[in-house]
């Protein structure tokens, strides 16, 4: 999956429509993620009473998951597709000798940017 936890997306789909916020969570198997704000839901909890005397339940609002492809990942304040590509970079082991080894980068399609 593309975005990851923390980005900055804009919703392009659905009843949330052109609205902003972060991603909260984000489930791989499910194609799913949680933005905050966004494809907020009223949840109905029992009251109950805590060790302490506190009374919590009542009707809370949360936000649910949001399909990722309704959804697109804000760079520099415009949406954009990502991509990918390897880079290579030299890692350090344990005992002190290095070591040519690659890791992915996001790159942003509209800008070229990494992200």
């Amino acid at each position: 999956m593309k975005i990851k936890t923390g980005d900055e997306v804009i919703v392009i789909a659905g009843k949330d429509k052109g609205v902003k916020g972060t991603v909260l969570a984000v489930f791989d198997e499910r194609d799913k993620i949680i933005v905050e704000g966004v494809n907020r839901m009223k949840r109905h909890v029992r009251k109950e009473q805590t060790t302490r005397g506190v009374v919590v339940g009542g009707i809370e609002t949360i936000e649910a998951p949001i399909h990722v492809s309704n959804v697109a990942l804000l760079v520099d304040g415009k949406a954009t597709k990502v991509s990918s590509r390897r880079e290579t970079v030299t890692k350090t082991r344990a005992d002190g000798t290095t070591y040519e080894g690659s890791r992915g980068v996001r790159v942003a399609r509209s800008t070229g940017k990494d992200i």
